[in-house]
C-alpha cells in the first residue's frame, strides 16, 4: 500500500466518519475528530465513559495526520527556510501567506501555537490499523441503493431495481511464505448470476442508503444463503485452476527442516536420562508442531465484507 493509496483511505475514513478537515495537502490532513472517530481511534475511554454519564458536549480532539513524511518534512523544511528570509513587501508577504494556506502547506500548531498531536500513517502504522479495524467492524454489511439518474428520471414510471449480494472475499495463500488475494462477486437475488470484480461495478455508480423515489424492488428468487453458496463454488471452481507447485515446494521443505529437527533430537532421546526424557520430548513435540504450522501449505477464504446492493434493472 504505497503513500498515495493511504491518503486516499484516510481521506475516505474522515469523510466518512464526519470529521472536520481543518486542511490538508497531498501528503498531509489537520482533522478535527467527529465523536465517533475520537472514540475509535484516542484511546479515552474513561473521558467518554464521562461524557456518557453526564451529557457533557464532548470537545473531540485534532490530529495532524502524514501520509507522506518525505513530501511533507520537506515542505515544511522549505517554509522554515523561506521564514526565515528578509521580510519581503507586506502585500508580496501577505499573499504569500494565503497562498500557502491555500495549499495546505502551514502548519496550524505553529500558528496557534497549540501542541497538536502528529501521526505518520503508513502501512502497518498503528494509527492507521486502528483505521482499519474501525472500517472493518463499522463497515462490514451494507445496505444501498442505485442513484437513478435524474436525467432519465420519469416521474410517471417506475423504474425496476434488482437486489444483489455483494461479497469481497480474501484468499490467502500460506507455508513459511504468504500470499493474498482479493476477489469480489456479485450474485442476482433475482436471477442467480454472478459476476467477478462486482466492486469496480459499484465504484461506477453513485450509492445512497435511502431508498429513491419512483423505484420498485424486485422479488427476490433467491435466499442469502443459496447466494452466499453460489459464490463459494465459483471461488473453489477458480481456486483449481491455480498453479500449487508452490505447495510442493513448500512440503519439500517441511520435509527438509522435519528431518534435521529429528537429528537433533532422536540422538538426544537416547542417550537422556529417564526423569530428562519426557521434558526433551515435550520440546521435541512442540517444535515439530511449530514447524509444521510454518511450513505447512494451505489455502484459506475468509468474507472481508459483504452488502446487498439495489442496482437498476432486472438482471
Amino acid at each position: 500500500m504505497n503513500e498515495k493509496q493511504v491518503h486516499k483511505f484516510v481521506q475516505r475514513y474522515l469523510e466518512a466518519t464526519e470529521c472536520q478537515i481543518v486542511e490538508k495537502s497531498p501528503s498531509h490532513f489537520v482533522a478535527k475528530l467527529s465523536p465517533q472517530a475520537d472514540r475509535e481511534l484516542t484511546n479515552r475511554p474513561y473521558y467518554w465513559s464521562f461524557v456518557d454519564r453526564t451529557g457533557t458536549p464532548p470537545e473531540t480532539m485534532t490530529f495532524l495526520f502524514v501520509t507522506d513524511k518525505n513530501k511533507y518534512d520537506a515542505a515544511q523544511t522549505k517554509e522554515a527556510r523561506e521564514a526565515q528570509r528578509p521580510a519581503a513587501d507586506p502585500d508580496t508577504a501577505a499573499a504569500d501567506s494565503a497562498l500557502a494556506r491555500s495549499l495546505g502547506f502551514l502548519n496550524p500548531s505553529a500558528a496557534s501555537g497549540m501542541r497538536m498531536p502528529r501521526e505518520d500513517l503508513y502501512f502497518g502504522s498503528r494509527k492507521l490499523e486502528q483505521m482499519f479495524g474501525a472500517a472493518r467492524s463499522q463497515g462490514s454489511y451494507v445496505y444501498m441503493f442505485q442513484e437513478p439518474d435524474k436525467r432519465r428520471l420519469n416521474p410517471f414510471q417506475s423504474t425496476p431495481y434488482t437486489a444483489w449480494l455483494g461479497v469481497n472475499m480474501r484468499v490467502q495463500f500460506a507455508c513459511d511464505r504468504k500470499r493474498e488475494e482479493i476477489h469480489s462477486f456479485g450474485v442476482s437475488l433475482a436471477t442467480g448470476r454472478i459476476v467477478e470484480q462486482f466492486h469496480d461495478r459499484l465504484l461506477g455508480l453513485k450509492l445512497t442508503p435511502r431508498l429513491p423515489a419512483n423505484v420498485y424492488i424486485t422479488k427476490n428468487g433467491l435466499s442469502y444463503g443459496k447466494a452466499l453458496s453460489i459464490v463459494e463454488q465459483s471461488l473453489e471452481r477458480k481456486l483449481k485452476d491455480y498453479d500449487y507447485s508452490w505447495a510442493e515446494s513448500a512440503v519439500a521443505r517441511l520435509e527438509e527442516e522435519l528431518r534435521q529437527l529429528r537429528s537433533y533430537y532422536e540422538p538426544l532421546l537416547k542417550h537422556a536420562e529417564a526423569d530428562r526424557k519426557n521434558a526433551i520430548q515435550e520440546q521435541f513435540a512442540q517444535r515439530e508442531s511449530e514447524i509444521r504450522w510454518q511450513y505447512e501449505p494451505r489455502v484459506t477464504a475468509s468474507a472481508i465484507n459483504c452488502g446487498i446492493f439495489h442496482l437498476e434493472g432486472i438482471e
